[in-house]
């Protein structure tokens, strides 16, 4: 049994991405990451933490009121402490999501967690670490998203769709600030009719760049 975690920051803020966007929700960024994605907007969370007990972290989960919660990284499932968080998070009667990406075996997260998978497209330089069984391993009410850099990442995200079946599900497309405006994805989506949502981190429209919101 592990009790304790290695936690980058905790925060409360709007959701800002997935199908709970723009709900309040309290956020619990746990440290380490197994990839090095080429646009990843918390390196900060690799290493910057302190050791937690899973009973101080869920305390402050309830003093923050909010009956939204994410576990997000870094890589969350990279510590052995996050299956249990998870446990007591869900059953102290909070809705829980987890955020992953895509290259940890996600079969051991409570089933009634909310998974948001990240699979990552070429342009993140990380595709051929992903473990595509995940797809399999989807429950009725987990999330796909992918982040697109470009039209090849945007055709490579619509050929996984179509072998993996996922417009059953709930999938995100999210355009890589910097990379992709939202218009071209937007178009590119229409033109297919593609069974996906848009995915913006509106966070990031309302605060920028702040951390911890």
């Amino acid at each position: 049994m592990h009790d304790t975690l290695t936690v980058c920051e905790t925060f409360i803020s709007i959701q800002g991405e997935s199908g709970y966007a723009g709900y309040p929700c309290f956020f619990i960024r746990l440290t380490g990451c197994n990839l090095r994605c080429t646009y990843c907007d918390t390196t900060y969370a690799y290493n910057e933490g302190r050791e937690r007990s899973i009973d101080d972290v869920l305390i402050e989960a309830e003093r923050a009121g909010i009956g939204l919660v994410e576990i997000t990284g870094g890589e969350p499932l990279l510590q052995e402490g996050t299956e249990a968080l998870a446990r007591r998070l869900i059953d102290s009667g909070f809705e829980l999501l987890i955020e992953t990406n895509g290259s940890v075996d996600i079969s051991g997260v409570d089933e009634r967690a909310v998974i948001i998978l990240d699979i990552k497209t070429p342009g993140s330089g990380m595709s051929d670490r992903m473990d595509f069984e995940n797809l399999k391993r989807l429950r009725p009410q987990d999330e796909v998203k992918f982040v697109v850099t470009s039209g090849e990442d945007y055709r490579w995200a619509v050929e996984v769709i179509n072998e993996y079946c996922l417009e059953q599900r709930r999938v995100l497309l999210s355009p890589a600030m910097g990379y992709v405006r939202p218009e071209e994805l937007s178009r590119w989506m229409i033109a297919d009719k593609l069974g996906a949502r848009l995915n913006l981190q509106i966070h990031k429209y309302i605060f920028g760049d702040e951390r911890g919101v």
